[in-house]
């Protein structure tokens, strides 16, 4: 007898229909599976064979023969176990109900029947959702996560033999449902608070205005000044995520597995901070199968990279398409895959390889100290909006009982300068300073004539480039925006060439 079942497989971070037919006819007892399956797929028959028996529902002693349709488009993971099962199960008669086939069914297999959470539900109800599915029956650990999409029936099941009761209508389930915009003001504290950072009153100034315009920062000075320190309290600073970015964000989480059980949404922007022993493949995204790496993990939030100088030369390098263009593509024998990475890059480094406190008390030569952060690139250091120095704190300053400035004022002026350019680009695609084009760099950001001839000695003077020049003028942009001026003069462009500054040594 033959039983369709349909379920779902993720390709890149999108979701796409597989049908599972399962075939069982009278033979040699064998189990083969079809349709280019990993060895994940093919251990199945295994796990599936074992929850079946000890479900209490008897394991047709058969030839069973299992194709997962398209056939061309190859199936990885373990979410394939739960309609592998049902299928057997209604082949042999055991479930009696239509609803399997207008159901699409995903779920890992316990040896004992339990159903296991699989990655990628979030994206596979979006697709559901798409195809105007009739329901989705998914692991319960999965289904909050799955019942933020909303308009999809998230069924949660925890057994195969609960699963099996409900398609005959032995037992009544009802949907999961969720209020995704509730969560959304949910910030559960981490502690975190611009308040703690003693001195650093310049570092602070880039910071905000980095957070403001969502410009990328390059932040050089000796261990102990505090660089990680204020990098990881940016995002206290950054603004909320909207409804549509938290799915957005999620969506690429899921595919990662590292959506918790009990929270199907992330309310607050990322922050990653890979090691400097990363990958190209951890950092970019890669693998046979392309999987999203963590550019993609921080999209629409922080990437931090300490100790830049580090990271290998590839690596790097790699960073060059996601930074311009928000994205990057993967392509690999098994396909390609396009992954959103517009993440807002945060890199420290010590001035030199030993990491010495000052100049005067540093062991390296001024050529060892050169050739250390020459392993930063010309086009690499382009790409990056604000690059400033950040000196050791003085005793007096750690010393010091005058409260910090805190960070929910300092959010409050970088709302205010995000509700500008909403207002000044909401006929267009951008939505920050930092993703200008050139044409709107133009329209946006034409300076003043004493503005421009500051600038254009700025250029000459530190070799800048066409791309350095444009990046000066918005981060002047967001300065003006900071101080609510319509216009950028000569006292806005003085501040944003400061903050190249490293342009003269590198």
């Amino acid at each position: 007898m033959l039983a369709r079942v349909r379920s779902a497989s993720l390709i890149g971070i999108e979701a796409a229909t597989v049908l599972v037919e399962v075939d069982v006819t009278s033979g040699l007892p064998s189990f083969t599976t079809v349709g280019l399956p990993d060895s994940t797929v093919r251990e199945s028959r295994d796990r599936v064979r074992a929850a079946i028996r000890n479900a209490g529902f008897e394991f047709p002693v058969d030839r069973i023969t299992v194709n997962l349709a398209p056939a061309d488009l190859r199936k990885e993971g373990t979410a394939y176990d739960l309609p592998i099962a049902l299928g057997i199960l209604a082949a042999t008669g055991i479930v009696r109900s239509s609803l399997l086939e207008r159901s699409v069914v995903v779920g890992e297999l316990s040896l004992d029947g339990q159903i296991r959470p699989v990655r990628g539900a979030l994206p596979m109800a979006l697709h559901c959702r798409r195809e105007r599915v009739e329901g989705f029956l998914v692991p319960a650990d999965n289904a909050v996560e799955a019942a933020m999409v909303g308009g999809v029936d998230v069924v949660p099941l925890r057994s195969i033999h609960e699963a099996v009761e409900y398609l005959n209508g032995e037992r009544d389930i009802p949907p999961v449902r969720a209020d995704p915009a509730a969560w959304l003001g949910d910030r559960a504290p981490d502690g975190l608070d611009f308040a703690d950072v003693r001195g650093q009153v310049y570092a602070k100034r880039a910071l905000e205005i980095a957070a403001a315009g969502a410009h990328n920062i390059l932040l050089i000075g000796p261990p102990g000044a505090g660089k990680t320190m204020l990098a990881r309290r940016l995002s206290t600073i950054l603004p909320p995520l909207s409804l549509e970015e938290a799915i957005e964000v999620s969506v690429i989480w899921s595919v990662n597995g590292l959506l918790p059980a009990d929270r199907g949404l992330l309310t607050r922007r990322p922050f990653r901070a890979p090691h400097h022993t990363v990958s190209e493949s951890g950092l970019i995204g890669g693998g046979g199968i392309p999987h999203p790496g963590e550019s993609s993990l921080a999209h629409l939030g922080v990437l931090f990279l300490d100790e830049l100088p580090e990271f290998s030369q590839r690596v790097l390098e790699s960073l060059r398409q996601p930074l311009e263009d928000g994205l990057v593509v993967v392509s690999r024998a098994a396909g390609s895959a396009t992954f959103p990475a517009r993440f807002q890059l945060v890199a420290a480094a010590n001035p030199c390889r030993r990491g010495c406190a000052s100049v005067e008390h540093c062991g390296c030569t001024p050529g060892e100290r050169e050739h250390y952060l020459g392993r930063l690139s010309r086009p690499l250091l382009d790409r990056i909006d604000l690059q400033l120095e950040v000196p050791a704190v003085s005793y007096g300053e750690l010393a010091s009982p005058a409260p910090a400035e805190p960070s929910a004022a300092i959010r409050r002026r970088v709302l205010a300068a995000r509700a500008l350019q909403t207002a000044r680009f909401a006929l267009t695609d951008v939505r920050v300073n930092a993703r200008m084009s050139g044409r709107q760099v133009r329209s946006w950001c034409a300076p003043p004539e004493d503005a421009a001839r500051l600038l254009a000695r700025a250029v000459g003077r530190l070799g800048l480039s066409a791309r350095a020049h444009d990046r000066i003028l918005k981060v002047a942009r967001t300065i003006a925006d900071l101080a609510d001026c319509e216009t950028i003069t000569a006292e806005h462009v003085s501040e944003a060439i400061q903050y190249r500054r490293l342009d003269r040594c590198l």
